[in-house]
């Protein structure tokens, strides 16, 4: 028999409702607190309902508890808790799935070996020095046993068309007599060098194959600090490799004035080891959005900082090779340095930017320009500098013959100046003019870093001997290292290593000091701890 809510039978008898007990002990699980307040003092209220609606006004009733409930913690709350907004947008949305993307652009991605040939011997000599101490420390003194086997580098690439074309770093390919392409499916095939930018540290590739899958390019411009990045390459070997990691920061100049100066590198901590270099670096969309590059490391391997070359910028260089068969950079002529806090405020300057003239290149645009030593380049064709990387980056952007607007500071007002760029002369790879020889010495003898430096065959310099528990040891330089650079400064001789070398001690003294060097095919940086004075050895 159903019933409607009011009625009831005569048999009915009455029960009763302790309201005001009911909700102390709901309270007491929920809100402890709450049973301290006057209303929890109340004496019971005993109201008469019929057993046959007793069901009906339990449910009222812990309905009831609920409501006063909200009203008393709401009440009790009130002024102790900020309000916020009604909606917050959502600043993380989760961890990606990245295998969609691997599996959509895997085919894009290539293994490159470049081949230097072998050993060719002649009255002793091989084309990389003498053969005995090319192998001295690995097999003693006299002939080396066993057959002698090509000298190889290996990388990675991508595919930029399915007519052939692939891309991958200069230095992996650097010194190479043939360079063989391997597909993902498998097939090595023979690569012909299109062209190449030694200082941009791109190279292009062709191989005879049709239907290849090419990938897509994004838009480095648009890619931000905090974004979820992706790497396949072929470190150690391993082709098919995938890291993933975190774009870390934008238009970095790597800690050398000479090496790359012209890249707006991205930063990232993308695991990028040997062998990765060439490799694409794709967005979430699977875009390329540049090329793995470099690695700041203390060890040789990855160490949570790795560079990639813009997207942007490679196929500004791809277009120059295709149609000039090399690229042409714009050159101003000038020695410069960023402008710190302490000179903005001397200056009058809102903040720390822009870059200061030092000095001038003989015969240089700037030297016949407007331009004086002091002056603050603030901007290009209005675009803002930062500091002295940046200037040198958007003026190598350039071709030969623009015409740029330079905002200046004097030091007492600012003023435009109009200077039409030259081409970068072959013998320089910044701004400036090389820093000038000296006498050579035989080898510079470093004995607070336990290292001895010697020429290399062209005249560059080379790591020597080293004290097995010196610091530059135990930072991770071996014998045979190319040096590039030294505490930032291009070193293509020991006389200027040397220079660098003595500078930091006299100046400096107990100091970290910061090497470059070429090992493999592969760039890598390297802080052994310097004191002390060098001395050279004729």
């Amino acid at each position: 028999m159903t019933r409607r809510v009011g009625q009831g039978s005569q048999a009915d008898r009455f029960s009763s409702i302790d309201f005001p007990g009911k909700l102390a002990s709901f309270l007491m699980v929920i809100y402890p607190p709450v049973v301290q307040s006057p209303l929890m003092s109340l004496s019971p209220v005993r109201l008469p309902i019929a057993t046959g609606s007793r069901h009906l006004m339990s449910a009222l009733s812990s309905g009831l508890a609920r409501t006063v409930l909200a009203a008393v913690v709401i009440g009790l709350t009130a002024g102790c808790v900020s309000e916020e907004p009604e909606s917050e947008p959502q600043q993380v949305t989760g961890l990606p799935d990245f295998a969609p993307l691997v599996e959509a652009n895997a085919a894009s991605v290539i293994n490159i070996t470049g081949v230097r040939g072998l050993p060719s011997i002649t009255n002793g000599q091989t084309g990389e020095g003498n053969f005995d101490q090319w192998f001295n420390g690995l097999f003693g003194e006299g002939d080396a046993p066993g057959p002698r086997l090509p000298q190889e580098s290996d990388g990675s690439g991508f595919i930029l068309s399915s007519d052939g074309y692939v891309v991958t770093n200069a230095h992996v390919i650097e010194g190479a007599k043939k360079i063989f392409v391997r597909l993902a499916d498998g097939r090595e095939l023979a690569a012909e060098l299109v062209g190449v930018d030694e200082i941009g540290d791109v190279a292009l590739l062709k191989v005879d194959a049709h239907g290849l899958s090419p990938v897509t390019l994004g838009d480095s411009d648009q890619v931000r600090a905090g974004q979820w990045a992706v790497a396949i390459g072929s470190p150690y070997g391993f082709d098919q490799t995938v890291t993933a990691g975190v774009i870390s920061g934008l238009r970095r100049t790597l800690p050398s004035d000479t090496n790359q100066p012209y890249v707006p590198f991205i930063q990232n901590d993308v695991a990028i080891n040997p062998g990765n270099s060439g490799g694409p670096l794709f967005n979430t969309r699977g875009q390329v959005i540049g090329i793995n590059a470099q690695i700041f490391t203390e060890s040789g391997a990855y160490n949570g900082i790795s560079f990639a070359i813009p997207i942007n910028y490679v196929v500004d260089v791809i277009a120059q090779i295709k149609q000039n068969g090399e690229v042409r950079r714009g050159f101003l002529g000038v020695e410069i340095r960023s402008v710190d806090r302490r000179r903005a405020d001397q200056l009058g300057l809102p903040r720390a930017y822009g870059a200061e003239v030092t000095r001038f290149v003989d015969g240089s645009p700037a030297a016949t320009s407007a331009l004086k030593v002091g002056d603050i380049i603030l901007s290009v064709n209005g675009m803002e500098v930062s500091d002295g990387g940046d200037l040198t980056q958007v003026l190598g952007a350039l071709p030969p013959g623009s015409e740029v607007h330079l905002e200046v500071h004097t030091g007492q007002a600012r003023q435009e100046v109009a200077v039409r760029l030259a081409a970068l002369p072959e013998s320089t790879s910044g701004q400036a003019a090389p820093v000038p020889a000296l006498d050579q010495p035989e080898l510079v003898v470093i004995e607070t870093l336990g290292l001895i430096l010697r020429r290399t065959e062209s005249g560059g310099v080379r790591i020597g001997e080293l004290d097995p528990s010196g610091p530059a040891s135990l930072a991770g330089l071996v014998p045979g290292d190319v040096v590039l650079s030294i505490d930032r400064k291009e070193v293509n001789s020991l006389a200027q290593a040397y220079q660098v070398l003595a500078r930091i001690a006299h100046a400096r003294g107990d100091e970290l000091v910061l090497f470059l060097v070429q090992r493999d095919g592969e760039q890598r940086f390297f802080m052994p701890a310097f004191s002390g004075n060098p001395h050279q050895s004729d």
